[in-house]
Order: structure tokens, then sequence, then C-alpha cells
């Protein structure tokens, strides 16, 4: 499994690929954690969709309570 980290400061931005080695329960927690984030992502965008919401900024200000 393959990861890009990018790190980034006022001077320079550094990008640098690394291999993930998780152990077979990490990757099934992987696993998980992606699935989940993809049925959050989509579910955001099925809100956005039907609101007429057109980028990230309009459902924050949306949906986040301050």
């Amino acid at each position: 499994m393959g990861a890009v980290v990018v790190l980034r400061s006022d001077v320079m931005k550094l990008v640098i690929q690394v291999k993930l080695l998780p152990t077979p329960e990490q990757t099934s927690v992987l696993e998980a954690t992606l699935r989940a984030c993809n049925r959050a992502a989509t579910h955001a965008s099925q809100v956005a969709f039907a609101n007429e919401l057109k980028d990230r900024n309009g459902l924050q200000r949306r949906y986040t309570r301050i």
C-alpha cells in the first residue's frame, strides 16, 4: 500500500512517497476506515447536490455549528 505525504511551509513544498506495510489486522481497519470515509463523502455530495450547494464553503456554512 503506497501513500504520498505532502509537507508544506511558507518557503517550500516537499512531497515524500512512502510504502505502508500494514499487518492483516491493520489492513482490515484501514479498509473499513476508507469505506466509512467514502460513504461520508458520498452523503455530503448528495446533500450538496440536493441543496444546490456548489462549493465546500457553502456546505460547511449550512451544516457546521459554531
